[in-house]
């Protein structure tokens, strides 16, 4: 293992699991459980550098999938990869593409080799091995990367599953041999759809490659949320003690704590982000739709208690106002809300398991948050 990287778990609430930890990197230290921000593209859409940084994102994610096709890892590598081509000197995780080309259902062909794939921009043919995703993720320079996996929709079958997951093995080992990058930790995937003892073995297939982190793919894509929790509650006992657990592509508030109570270190989701441009904030009590009336004439803050820029400085009607008139500073402003809003979450769960209290914390927000 890179002695560039470290996981040490500080408390861990005896009732629960959750764990309070840090994750030392290169560039920098990541203070567990944490959200982080996705920026697909090497950008969280809407935001600065510095908005990110008040709103104290420790990390952020990139894509593999669509930073390869524009503007290609090239571009990015000589530009000093992507913490100088984006202008941020802290963490990044790159993720390996494989969840973006196996949404292109339509448009790939799977095959033991890799997968050949057509461009959702242009449709142009091109072909991803696990070798070329390392790669690609090299000349990124992500700090964490992602090994190439086979993810499985809602519904899939055990035999698809099965089959899945032999991919997944397989190119974990292709993908551990061609990484060769002391300054980036590659996490492994777990996958297994909704069958644990599928997701079991695929543990044991990872652990040989989990060096300082692990992740568990292959959720929150269409199963109900306590389906979720259930195959969080069997990999719980399994994972490594040890390294940092990755959820990826989860984050509601109330996925959030139901992971970080499951023993999550690390979770991300676009969802913040996403809703945010269609007018919707995250709040204590739940999801406040910015658009209805009865918020037209409502001069007080978003969240009185939020600390973010955006509840410091405006109100509801005219959050209302801008996200009515189609103006960008709408979604701006809300994003940087929603983002502050899982970021402190994180902080305060990370509080209440220092200071013995996560579970009364977990009761209490679940008990007001309306779903």
């Amino acid at each position: 293992m890179s002695n560039k990287f470290s996981f040490e778990v500080i408390k861990e609430c005896p009732k629960t699991g959750a764990r309070a930890g840090i994750f030392h990197t290169p560039h920098g230290d990541i203070l567990t459980p944490v959200f982080m921000p996705v920026g697909t593209q090497a950008t969280v859409k809407g935001l600065k550098v510095e908005d990110l940084k008040n709103l104290n994102a420790q990390i952020i994610l990139s894509n593999t999938y669509h930073l390869y096709l524009r503007p290609g890892e090239d571009i990015v590598k000589r530009a000093g990869g992507l913490h100088k081509f984006m202008n941020w000197d802290r963490p990044i995780l790159t993720d390996s593409g494989g969840f973006q080309v196996f949404s292109l259902s339509d448009l790939r062909k799977v095959t033991d080799d890799g997968v050949e794939f057509r461009s959702h921009l242009n449709g142009a043919k091109h072909f991803i091995t696990p070798e070329k995703c390392m790669e690609i993720q090299h000349a990124l320079g992500a700090d964490i990367i992602m090994a190439f996996d086979q993810c499985t929709e809602a519904g899939a079958s055990y035999a698809e599953a099965v089959e899945a997951k032999r991919k997944t093995k397989m190119w974990l080992e292709r993908c551990y041999k061609a990484h060769n990058n002391e300054n980036q930790m590659l996490f492994p995937i777990i996958q297994g759809n909704i069958y644990n003892d599928l997701r079991a073995q695929c543990v044991q297939d990872c652990l040989p490659y989990a060096k300082c982190g692990i992740a568990i793919g292959g959720l929150s894509v269409g199963e109900e949320k306590e389906v979720m929790y259930d195959v969080l509650d069997h990999l719980q006992p399994l994972l490594p003690k040890e390294q940092p657990h990755y959820l990826m592509g989860v984050g509601s508030p109330d996925c959030l704590i139901e992971g970080f109570a499951r023993g999550i270190d690390m979770m991300d989701c676009v969802l913040p982000t996403r809703i945010a441009r269609n007018g919707t904030a995250f709040s204590r009590t739940g999801r406040m739709v910015l658009k209805n009336a009865k918020y037209k004439d409502d001069f007080t803050p978003l969240d009185e208690e939020c600390d973010c820029y955006c509840c410091k400085h405006y109100s509801r009607a005219y959050l209302r106002h801008l996200i009515n008139a189609d103006e960008m500073l709408g979604g701006e402003l809300l994003s940087i809300h929603n983002l502050r809003f899982l970021t402190r979450l994180a902080e305060q769960c990370r509080q209440a398991i220092l200071e013995d209290r996560f579970p009364e914390f977990k009761e209490n927000f679940l008990k007001n948050y309306k779903f």
